[in-house]
């Protein structure tokens, strides 16, 4: 998701987004260490993500 997306969202939306991204990581990190992820990129997609996320979130509390 863009940021510019993001920046329409409500902060419970967003933590929200941040929570299901750090489930979604965990899982992948467990589909790596077992041998069943077929792209290892999602990854560091996800870690991205969770980082606009916050760094959207960061902004709308100085605001």
């Amino acid at each position: 998701m863009k940021a510019k997306e993001m920046t329409n969202m409500t902060t419970e939306q967003l933590q929200a987004q941040v929570s299901e991204l750090k489930t979604q990581l965990f899982n992948l990190r467990f589909q790596l260490a077992t041998g069943q992820l077929s792209n290892p990129k999602m990854i560091t997609e996800v870690k991205r993500d969770i980082a606009r996320t916050k760094t959207v979130l960061r902004l709308k509390e100085q605001a």
